[in-house]
């Protein structure tokens, strides 16, 4: 869950996940809607399924395996994963490379080589084994990463209460806010879509991803232009905006009159939204729709009846 999501997002997830799924027998055998259901929010939805088809793994052999080649493969366990597992779990030499650990050791060698790279995630690589405590690799690797975390902080970080000070050759030289060098390539996209809000007696109408799509399989969508080409816009009911990557969208929520064929899209309950794998873009338009009374009084009506006035 904490793979490119905040400890404090992270939590309440976390905790709600754990009391459903308490072991790898229960993850294992918990059917995919469920399971997406409650990893719904988090975003990176592969993660989850990853995370199920490790425990079915496990289920198999019966426990979790306590060596970084058997852990490592696992689905969804990368290097990084199984370092500070095998490290901090079996005491196993391995270490880790996040990016706290890319701050410290790019300011301690004051090393410019960029973080961003191939080339440079080994060069730091070599150099975060070549440091490993070989008989305390799992206290090792917490120190420094938690070093990264509340000390050698990306902005501002506390160089005068760091124990390791001494040895920081960016800190001699007063160029930590130069550390780490990281030199990504970017190009941002943007772009407007409309998404249709059409309700009728508690349900509302929306298509389910295809179990084989690459994108967000099995999730509910509310209908666009694609999925009921001749809808026609009749009432905008507000906008939201939504980042994915270096993609942002613009999505406005229109209220339009059912049509004749809702084609591939399905009428669901409104009050199952919560226990279905909904996608947070559904959510947002969810709360554009209801976030004023009178706007979804008329979205109602408007569905019920097919009129627009």
């Amino acid at each position: 869950m904490l793979q490119q999501t905040r400890v404090t997002a992270v939590i309440p997830y976390y905790e709600r996940f754990m009391a459903r799924f308490p072991d790898f027998q229960s993850l294992a055998e918990a059917p995919e809607a469920e399971l997406l259901a409650y990893w719904s929010g988090l975003g990176y939805y592969y993660r989850a399924r990853n995370l199920q088809k490790a425990a079915q793994k496990m289920q198999k052999t019966g426990t979790f395996p306590n060596d970084y080649s058997a852990i490592r493969e696992l689905p969804g366990i990368g290097e990084y994963t199984a370092a500070a597992v095998s490290s901090i779990g079996f005491d196993l030499p391995h270490a880790v490379l996040d990016g706290n650990v890319f701050r410290v050791l790019s300011r301690m060698a004051a090393d410019p080589t960029n973080i961003a790279s191939v080339g440079g995630k080994r060069h730091f690589a070599a150099m975060a084994d070549s440091l490993l405590d070989r008989e305390r690799p799992g206290a090792f690797n917490q120190a420094v990463m938690e070093l990264g975390a509340t000390v050698c902080l990306p902005k501002n970080p506390q160089c005068l209460v760091c124990p390791v000070s001494t040895l920081c050759q960016s800190r001699k030289t007063g160029t930590q806010a130069n550390f780490p060098v990281k030199i990504v390539p970017r190009k941002s996209v943007q772009e407007r879509r409309i998404l249709f809000w059409i309700e009728r007696d508690n349900q509302i109408l929306a298509w389910q991803r295809s179990p084989k799509s690459r994108l967000m399989p099995g999730f509910w969508e509310l209908p666009e232009r694609e999925q009921l080409p001749g809808a026609s816009p009749l009432r905008k009911l507000g906008l939201f905006r939504h980042g994915i990557t270096f993609h942002t969208f613009v999505f406005e929520v229109w209220v339009t009159s059912p049509p004749d064929s809702i084609a591939g899209c399905n009428w669901i309950e409104l009050s199952e939204l919560e226990r279905l794998p909904v996608s947070t873009v559904l959510k947002k338009a969810a709360r554009v729709a209801r976030g004023s009374p009178n706007q979804a009084a008329t979205a109602r009506t408007t569905a019920a009846s097919g009129t627009y006035s």
